[in-house]
């Protein structure tokens, strides 16, 4: 019951070229880094992410995409990376984006063992009909579409059908975890984090303070270990280094205050 591993080097060292991934995070917040620094030192490539975006420019699962490591992304949002536009524009990267809701409920279906679910999200537009371009060629012109959905009515109202996602590995971030793997979340970290653990068959997880088993109240837990194969204890000094995706500074006239 001891899934604490001695290093995130070790913990990600047996994944394999073109193994799929469900990374944690949102923006990032609440990212793995520790762990995609240490899957970038291991040298993977062909690499198929799941996450709700692909990191920012030298930050994230940005670092892994500067240096060609992953070959498609299922995704809701890519508009901070400007090495992610350039490769998908230029028919290096294939991108399936997914309307966040959605990406959210594929993940947990994936990992509740719900093969396909009926979601009213997308129904009307090019994520049901098909057609949105997951892959340009060199020459601009779309070289793989996305395939028509299954369509369904249920109460006089029209649904599209999606499924589930699992991967090979999944990386998070946890706020607070025990040896068993009973995992805690904190704040906008709590977004994609348990729901990508869930949908790994392998899942690693990176947390900020180790505790030891009992420790956590059944109530507090948001993620229970039957999901989490591997534990790996960060530093202070890692738990502590987190980035802003974005920070947007105002004024206030009225008051003199500066507001981040």
């Amino acid at each position: 019951m001891d899934k604490v591993w001695a290093s995130a080097a070790e913990a990600v060292a047996d994944i394999p070229q073109g193994a799929s991934l469900a990374v944690g995070g949102f923006g990032l917040s609440g990212i793995p880094d520790v762990l995609i620094q240490a899957l970038h030192a291991q040298g993977a490539t062909g690499l198929t992410v799941v996450s709700n975006n692909c990191g920012v420019d030298g930050h994230g699962l940005g670092v892994l995409l500067a240096d060609g490591r992953i070959t498609r992304v299922t995704g809701s949002y890519v508009g901070e990376n400007k090495e992610f536009a350039r490769q998908y524009l230029s028919g290096e990267l294939e991108v399936e984006l997914v309307p966040q809701g959605t990406l959210a409920e594929r993940l947990r279906a994936g990992g509740a063992g719900i093969p396909a679910f009926y979601t009213p999200a997308g129904v009307g537009t090019q994520v049901a009909r098909g057609g949105l371009p997951w892959r340009y060629a060199a020459d601009g012109r779309v070289a793989v579409a996305s395939p028509p959905k299954e369509t369904r009515d249920f109460a006089d109202r029209r649904y599209v059908l999606e499924h589930g996602i699992t991967t090979d590995f999944a990386l998070v971030r946890a706020w607070r975890g025990d040896r068993h793997g009973n995992l805690v979340f904190r704040k906008s970290a709590a977004n994609f984090n348990p729901l990508a653990a869930m949908a790994g068959r392998i899942t690693v997880a990176e947390v900020e303070e180790l505790v030891v088993p009992g420790a956590l109240s059944p109530d507090e837990i948001h993620l229970p270990g039957i999901f989490v194969q591997r534990i790996v204890a960060l530093t202070p000094a890692q738990a502590a280094d987190k980035h802003i995706e974005r920070l947007s500074m105002s004024t206030s006239s009225t008051r003199g205050t500066v507001r981040a």
